[in-house]
């Protein structure tokens, strides 16, 4: 099961400090998981300059300069937040038995360690 999946809020957990222009302790959303490469795409985190080209759209309009965009981060640079604490906390999981139209099914739930809430 997947520990950290797109739309969870995470918190940055290694790197520099903000005082010094790092990101660790900041929060964001996950925009974007990349599982063969276990990286992660965090809303306003690791922020990066790219200077693109500078060319002509085909009214005449310039396109191109500089543009600040997300670099993805090592998943295991975050950690994922708990809902009650926002906190940083491991992620369990437990199995339920759910009943729909009359049919049993099992689901498996992922939990905060930390509080034992749902996540």
């Amino acid at each position: 099961m997947a520990s950290i999946k797109k739309g969870d809020t995470v918190i940055v957990i290694t790197g520099r400090k903000q005082d010094k222009g790092g990101d660790k302790g900041k929060t964001g959303l996950v925009l974007n998981v990349d599982r063969e490469k276990n990286r992660i795409l965090v809303e306003g985190i690791n922020m990066v300059t790219k200077h693109t080209r500078v060319g002509q759209t085909d009214r005449g309009g310039k396109t191109g300069g500089i543009e600040v965009a997300e670099a993805p981060i090592h998943i295991s640079n975050v950690a994922l937040v708990d809902p009650s604490t926002k906190k940083a906390t491991r992620i369990g999981a437990r199995l339920e038995t759910k009943t729909v139209d009359g049919v049993k099914k099992t689901v498996r739930v992922r939990v905060a360690k930390k509080s034992g809430k749902d996540i």
